[in-house]
């Protein structure tokens, strides 16, 4: 088959991958639902591509769509991403709840560095396993995957140059990992002012809204000008030469100057944009995805359950000597782990009136995720 064909075939793959994905995730069924829950519409993204070229033997890992999306879909997601913060609504958490949250984050960035550190003391095996074979490059998406979500996800992945097997085994891994701690979130958070009796902590804490976009300009003229600007940036950056590293840390630079100094800004309408974009690179990605290779060792299951559980006991220890309320642990992990969606969704069983507070830290954790998986490569790099 000709490069031509292939970069159709593989077009058309992805683009019934992403229209799957798109209806999938708004099926008002309670079985679509239930396994939704478990193996959520942006795993089929990365799964039925792979699928695709697995059953018709149809090599698609080398089209022009993964330049393409390494060049302008990836760039172009993380300045939507960036943009999405705006950091006058920082201002409605509070110090404390940023403080605890940030723990949690500076813990899953450097403790698998240090993990690996204290298994390869006890058995040198482990040692070669993670730093000469390389597996450690599996750990650097988990850290884009927990703090920043799947756009992170997919740039440290790049920056890591994880395996394509080793990303998808870990992407399964991180995906029950995350479901689990939901859950058990959800009942940490129902019984969290038991502990703030227990430790003397009151539970009570000033609610402020989140301010939203009040101007008399047009829908149509915010949105116009939201996404011209985008465009034109990414036109403007395609005429710099830049290594993938340079145009990561200035898109997002630019993102967070466009979200917070431009005086009309549609933060919802580039979150949209940027959800998009990922299932995009999402399906892409699993055009390379052989299935043959997928494995995990044990022992980095183990590392990765250990990590989570660290996690949140130096959560629950700064919590604690900060005398903030407890609730503020569930909220902060779960805007760490599981983002924009099931962070409010945790707090509601506690504070439905939190809920715009958990929005934020969520969206905090999707804009600082690469940053923090960039300081993991740079301390894994050091070993």
């Amino acid at each position: 088959m000709s490069s031509i064909n292939l970069f159709w075939t593989a077009s058309a793959v992805v683009l019934v991958t992403v229209l799957y994905v798109l209806w999938i995730g708004k099926v008002n069924n309670k079985w679509v639902k239930l396994v939704l829950d478990w193996f959520p519409a942006i795993l089929f993204a990365y799964v039925l591509p792979a699928t695709f070229t697995h059953i018709s033997c149809i090599d698609l890992s080398n089209v022009l769509l993964h330049d393409l999306s390494r060049s302008w879909i990836i760039p172009f997601t993380i300045l939507t991403v960036m943009s999405a913060l705006s950091i006058k609504q920082l201002k409605i958490v509070g110090v404390k709840p940023i403080i605890v949250f940030g723990v949690g984050s500076l813990v899953i960035a450097t403790l698998p560095v240090l993990l690996v550190i204290f298994f390869g003391v006890f058995n040198e095996s482990n040692t070669v396993l993670f730093i000469t074979k390389g597996y450690w490059k599996g750990l650097v998406p988990i850290v884009g995957g927990w703090i920043g979500g799947s756009t992170s996800q997919l740039v440290l992945k790049e920056l890591a140059e994880t395996p394509e097997a080793l990303f998808l085994s870990i992407l399964v891994l991180d995906n029950i990992l995350v479901n689990i701690w939901t859950i058990l979130m959800f009942q940490f958070i129902k019984r969290s002012n038991r502990l703030n009796e227990s430790w003397g902590i009151d539970p009570n804490f000033p609610v402020v809204e989140t301010p939203q976009y009040s101007g008399n300009n047009r829908p149509w003229l915010v949105n116009t000008l939201t996404i011209g600007t985008i465009l034109l940036i990414m036109f403007l950056t395609s005429f710099v030469s830049m290594s993938f590293l340079g145009s990561v840390i200035i898109l997002s630079i630019a993102g967070l100057v466009l979200g917070n100094i431009m005086p009309i800004w549609n933060h919802k309408l580039v979150l949209k944009m940027a959800s998009f974009s990922i299932v995009l690179i999402m399906a892409i990605l699993g055009l390379k995805l052989n299935f043959d290779n997928l494995s995990l060792p044990a022992v980095l299951v183990v590392l990765v359950v250990f990590w989570l559980a660290l996690h949140f006991f130096a959560m629950l220890l700064t919590a604690r000597l900060l005398k903030t309320n407890m609730a503020w642990v569930a909220i902060g992990s779960m805007a760490n782990l599981g983002g924009i969606s099931t962070a409010p969704a945790v707090t509601s069983a506690y504070k439905k009136e939190l809920m715009p507070h958990a929005i934020v830290l969520a969206i905090l954790s999707m804009v600082t995720g690469t940053g923090w998986g960039m300081l993991t490569i740079f301390l894994f790099r050091l070993l």
